[in-house]
Formats: structure tokens, sequence, C-alpha cells
């Protein structure tokens, strides 16, 4: 009979700054900890979990590196609070790498941005906030002619207004992380553009019928018009069996 322990592997123990950390990403994530939140002192931290404060020091750094708490690079005196808006920028950032280190196709990554933004579009609230950023957005592609780089900035906030019109903030994210990824395409495709001024005039229009069919309270129009719009954008970059 096989000796199964010498398949056994030693185990490594944690560095205890590692599972110090663990702790308080869990309670900034479960929402213990809220946004803004000043921690408490390095020597009340290390009271209350029982470590040195060189371990309390270790583990706020590896929290501000992963963007859950601000303060930079080292941690004075002062104390660390609680960023979201860092946790998000670094969860996009993870988000993209993941994307991009598996070379996910460009079909695919376009189908699942149509899944989210079709889907916040068809739960649209028609008083968000959002929809008036995307306006704003209309209003600058209007107004860049066939300036293709400031129609590139005004697509992209326009999109990721639209993303975020329905409240749910986890469009939002990885919405954002996907217009990181496929950036390269859209830019690639808007330089390729035979006739600039007129083909970012028929983008512009696109985009405000979807819009205006929002404004309509026809949600399930706008959302057919935003799956033809950036459909049709990209079909000469896409396989047809993508």
């Amino acid at each position: 009979m096989k000796d199964v322990r010498q398949s056994f592997q030693p185990v490594t123990k944690a560095p205890l700054s590692l599972l110090v950390s663990g702790k308080l990403r869990e309670a900034i994530v479960s929402g213990d900890l809220r946004d803004g939140t000043e921690l408490a002192s390095e020597k009340e931290l290390s009271e209350q979990f029982g470590v040195g404060r060189s371990t309390i020091r270790e583990a706020l750094r590896v929290l501000q590196a992963q963007g859950f708490l601000s303060g930079g690079d080292s941690v004075s005196t002062a104390r660390p609070r609680v960023s979201i808006e860092s946790t998000f920028t670094s969860a996009s950032d993870a988000l993209v790498n993941a994307m991009r280190l598996r070379q996910i196709p460009l079909g695919d990554l376009i189908q699942l941005r149509l899944l989210l933004e079709g889907e916040a579009v068809r739960n649209a609230d028609p008083a968000s906030g959002r929809i008036a950023v995307a306006r704003e957005a209309l209003d600058q592609m209007r107004a860049a002619g066939a300036d293709i780089d400031a129609f590139h900035d005004a697509d992209v906030r326009f999109h990721i207004a639209l993303s975020g019109c329905s409240g749910n903030c986890a469009f939002s994210l990885v919405m954002t992380a996907l217009r990181d990824t496929i950036a390269g395409h859209l830019r690639g495709a808007l330089g390729a553009l035979q006739n600039p001024a007129g083909a970012l005039q028929v983008l512009t229009a696109e985009h405000g019928a979807i819009l205006d069919a929002l404004d309509d309270g026809d949600r399930d129009l706008a959302k057919r018009l935003l799956e033809a719009h950036v459909w049709g954008f990209y079909t000469s970059e896409v396989p047809p069996d993508a």
C-alpha cells in the first residue's frame, strides 16, 4: 500500500502581516469599515491584533498598494483612511490586466460589454445623473468636428456614463475595465476612418438616438440602438464567427 505521506508538502505559514491585511481588507469589503473611515493608530491596531507594530505597518503598506487605503507609499504618523475610489481603480486595473493576460478575443469583450451596457440602458433611471453626463459627452462629440482625439475622449465618457445609468456600480467598474482593454481597437478604428468628419457625424447621431430613446422612455429601443451602434462600429475588426 502506497504511503500517501510521501506526497505531502510542508505547510507554509503566511506572514502575520498578510493575515492582518486580510482581516482589514475583509472589514473594508464587507462595509464594516466604510469609505473615509480613519483607522486606529498603529499602537491600537497592534494591541487589537496581538502583533508587533512593524507587522501592522507592513499590513497597512500592503493595503495601500492594493488601493484599499489612502496615504501613498508610506505610513506616517497620520492615520490612513479607507479609500473606495482607490479600491475601484485598483480593481479596474486588475481586471484590465487579467483580460489582457488571457488574451480574450475582441468579439468576446464586446459581447460582455453589450451585456453590461445593454442591461444598464434597459434598466436606466430617467433621473440618473449619469444620463446628464452622457448628454454632456454628446455635446463634446458634436463640437469635436473631425478631431478624432476629442471625439474618442467624449465617446469613452459617454459609454462609461451610460453603463452607470441604472445605478449598478459593478457595471461601471467592469465597463471601465472593458473600455481600457479595447481602447487600442477603438482608437485604431477611428484613425482608419476614410472620411473622419462624415463618419464621426454619423456616430454622433447614433449616440444622440440612444439618448432620444431614453428621453422617450423606450429603453428597449435604446438597448437595440446601442447594440447596433457598437457592433456596427467594430464589424470590420471582429471575425464573422466571433
